[in-house]
């Protein structure tokens, strides 16, 4: 993919790897991972784009993320990647160490196709090592494979320890190298391991070209990153689409092994593909085409840490000539959802505050528009409206609890687990929240539904406890279960706004906080194996700033 060749906007795919990285542990090796950050668009400003995934003790990492980016000619797209020893459960890089970062441009990586360079830290190399970056423009393919392998019979060599065998997958290149495109799951203690089902673009798998040789590694894995090879065996995606028979059994060859024993070796195991498929890949704009409908619920913070409406440094300062952090977070937001949500009718929850007539109770789950029977606000005027309303009928108080609204969305999205609607909770809120057990709870039983959820963060307090939310570090937990999903995206507002305009910080806000809307909605998608209804409308009745 010479400089020359790509077209002037085309997909390219990123692959990453590093060599000799600081070891800054002191019983172990490293665990890196990689954060991509980019320039959006006509700003200066680093925000994140991307990560790889972390990998355990190795200085060497292939990490098999990759990072797909738009390229476009007419731009400058500066790109800047940042290497961290993941150490804890933290969800700040800061809290990491810092191994490296290298800065370039999206045009350098495609002109070149592969770039290796070392890492600085404070504009030095030092001994940082280096990080080679790959970058192939992908075909327009629209498929994926979807595979599981089984092993049989795979050796041990060694005595003391058990086999704990998983496999990693490289694609040829043009010039006999090879690319990392996927590893699978380990299986503990077993010769005769079954991997999990996963599947792959083909585009990633093999570019497009289902005759591309593929090299497959099967290694044991041992926690201080030393894996053991067991050995390998090549393929294609056009034997593997064929599914199980004997052309797709595979002996298991160490080819060093086999070097030194000479005829006595026969073969290091086996490995069988167990089930094949190839399988359509949809994009979102699919889903909409095939009439699945967004539906967003907005959730208040009436507590009374936002100050007096009353008082211009209140949060909820009532001047409609001069609107408030929470009148500019909804309409950023609802600007964009109204135009996917087809009645335009918004639900609107309030929290935190003593309601009518005595003001005697706190309730952490209330409609702003005061109408339980019909609850609904029309498109983002009727929604600030109800929302001033709002503020002369309640009462601040507090405390801050986002469970309840979060379990009541949920119940309604718990109704539509087929994918015929899919549900964005908008909820902006000044602090610091105090259900935070029972909002983890609710998100991991969220997460496996269809719904996503925004926080926005209006006012100066710190809002460390949402970034633990934000499951783009680790994922949420509670009581030892995990979220199925990462459903919730979590910024606060003050980033937004500092030396830009109001239609600007509108602008920005609702791109970075609905960025990770279609990726959600298509995670859930996939899980659960549904696929997009045919087209409803005609493209030309579509909104037309799918942005989303």
């Amino acid at each position: 993919m010479a400089g020359s060749a790509a077209t002037p906007t085309s997909l390219v795919e990123l692959t990453i790897s590093c060599r000799n990285l600081r070891d800054t542990d002191v019983f172990s090796k490293s665990d890196p991972i990689c954060i991509i950050f980019h320039q959006p668009f006509g700003s200066k400003n680093w925000v994140e784009f991307k990560r790889t995934e972390c990998i355990d003790n190795t200085l060497n990492p292939n990490f098999a993320t990759k990072i797909p980016i738009t390229y476009h000619f007419e731009e400058q797209q500066h790109l800047w990647f940042k290497l961290y020893d993941i150490d804890s459960g933290s969800y700040k890089l800061e809290d990491h160490d810092f191994l490296g970062e290298f800065e370039c441009t999206l045009a350098q990586l495609v002109s070149t196709r592969k770039i290796e360079r070392p890492l600085l830290e404070n504009g030095i190399s030092g001994r940082n090592g280096t990080i080679i970056i790959v970058a192939e423009e992908l075909s327009s393919c629209k498929e994926e494979l979807v595979i599981q392998f089984v092993g049989r019979g795979l050796e041990n060599t060694s005595w003391f320890c058990s086999l704990n065998p998983f496999m990693e997958f490289y694609k040829s290149n043009e010039d006999n190298s090879y690319t990392l495109v996927h590893r699978t799951d380990k299986v503990r203690n077993t010769r005769d391991p079954v991997w999990r089902e996963f599947s792959v673009p083909l585009r990633t798998f093999c570019s497009g070209d289902d005759d591309r040789n593929i090299k497959v590694i099967c290694k044991s894995f041992k926690t201080n990153g030393s894996h053991r090879t067991i050995g390998e065996f090549y393929t294609t995606v056009n034997k593997l689409k064929t599914g199980p028979g004997s052309s797709n059994s595979y002996w298991v060859i160490h080819e060093e092994r086999k070097r030194k024993k000479g005829n006595s070796y026969k073969n290091s195991g086996e490995v069988m593909v167990n089930k094949a498929q190839i399988r359509q890949v949809y994009s979102f704009i699919d889903y909409l085409k095939g009439g699945m409908e967004l539906n967003a619920f907005i959730g208040i913070d009436f507590t009374a840490s936002n100050g007096n409406p009353q008082s211009p440094e209140s949060l909820h300062y009532m001047n409609p000539g001069r609107p408030n952090q929470y009148v500019k977070a909804i309409t950023a937001v609802g600007e964009i959802i109204e135009d996917y949500d087809t009645d335009k009718y918004f639900p609107v929850l309030g929290f935190g505050a003593r309601l009518p007539p005595d003001h005697t109770k706190v309730s952490h789950e209330f409609f702003v528009n005061g109408d339980e029977s019909n609850p609904f606000c029309y498109k983002v005027a009727g929604v600030v409206d109800a929302y001033y309303t709002c503020l002369n009928r309640i009462q601040l108080y507090g405390p801050t609890n986002f469970a309840p609204i979060i379990n009541h969305v949920a119940r309604f999205a718990a109704a539509h687990r087929s994918g015929d609607k899919y549900f964005i909770l908008l909820i902006i809120t000044d602090g610091i929240i105090t259900d935070m057990p029972q909002t983890k709870e609710a998100i991991v039983d969220a997460a496996v539904l269809p719904l996503s959820i925004i926080i926005v963060g209006v006012g100066d307090a710190e809002f460390d406890s949402m970034e633990e939310l934000d499951g783009d570090v680790v994922r949420v937990s509670s009581n030892g279960r995990y979220a199925a999903r990462d459903i919730v995206q979590f910024v606060p507002f003050r980033d937004f706004i500092k030396g830009t305009t109001d239609a600007t910080a509108r602008f920005k806000l609702a791109r970075e906080v609905l960025a990770e809307v279609p990726d959600q909605i298509m995670s859930y998608m996939k899980t659960n194996n549904i696929i997009p209804n045919p087209p409803t409308v005609n493209e030309t009745d579509m909104p037309q700033n799918i942005n989303l």
